[in-house]
């Protein structure tokens, strides 16, 4: 069996009055929150809204950073120049670090967020402006992200602490990715599969990828997407059958 698994979810992917997560309600059940750092989804009200529920509930918080793509929610394809990414990327983690060190808090790790988080896992000069953006940001903070990507080998290029993540409710296809939205399968919606999937990669590291053969995937934290319907009862379920698998779940950071 593998060690304590830490769970992780979206939060604070709301805007103004339009709210996309409930946050409050995941915030009882996952150990760490990606908070929305303005660019594809939150605002200042919502990230210091996440920070103090965070704080009370003992949740660590990480700056989920993204494109600027407010419209398209940080899921569209976009080709920013290296230097622009590194400074957007330090933006935005400093922008939420005012907000949870206000709760008491620190920001404690960094995960790119849809199209990004893809580019960088393949995409070696996105990755290292990533990581350069982190650097810039004055904190060596863990980056969350797919094993083997081109992120986690920038970032331990540069010094910094990586954390594989896999995902209890998305399709994986044979090399390892995902399988990308739009496609069939590529999000996992029925509770049981979600529920078994992250049973056997907290315990195992096993799932079965796309064409139905068993794929090996060892992971220290688990994410469950904020934004889907019921999310907050699935996270709860989850976290129980963990729980009666054996398997302790408490953040990485």
């Amino acid at each position: 069996m593998n060690g304590p698994i830490d769970l992780n979810a979206d939060l604070g992917e709301g805007f103004g009055r339009w709210h996309l997560t409930d946050d409050d309600a995941l915030l009882a059940y996952v150990t760490s929150a990606n908070v929305a750092c303005g660019f594809h989804a939150g605002d200042p009200a919502t990230m210091r809204r996440v920070c103090e529920g965070a704080a009370a509930h003992g949740v660590r918080v990480g700056a989920q950073v993204s494109y600027r793509d407010l419209a398209g929610f940080g899921r569209r394809a976009m080709d920013v120049p290296a230097p622009e990414l590194a400074a957007e990327v330090a933006y935005q983690i400093g922008a939420l670090d005012i907000f949870a060190r206000a709760a008491g808090i620190r920001v404690s790790y960094v995960k790119p967020h849809g199209a990004l988080y893809h580019r960088a896992a393949q995409d070696p000069e996105q990755a290292a402006a990533v990581v350069a953006g982190v650097r810039l940001a004055g904190t060596p903070l863990p980056l969350l992200g797919l094993t083997g990507s081109a992120l986690h080998a920038a970032a331990e290029d540069a010094g910094l602490p990586t954390v594989a993540e896999a995902f209890a409710d998305r399709g994986y296809r044979p090399d390892g990715t995902l399988v990308p939205r739009g496609e069939p399968g590529a999000v996992l919606t029925e509770p049981g599969e979600v529920l078994k999937r992250a049973v056997g990669l907290a315990r195992d590291g096993r799932l079965t990828a796309a064409d139905g053969k068993p794929l090996r995937l060892r992971a220290r934290s688990l994410c469950l997407h904020g934004d889907t319907p019921g999310a907050a009862d699935l996270a709860r379920r989850v976290r129980e059958e963990l729980a009666a698998a054996g398997v302790t779940v408490r953040a990485f950071s």
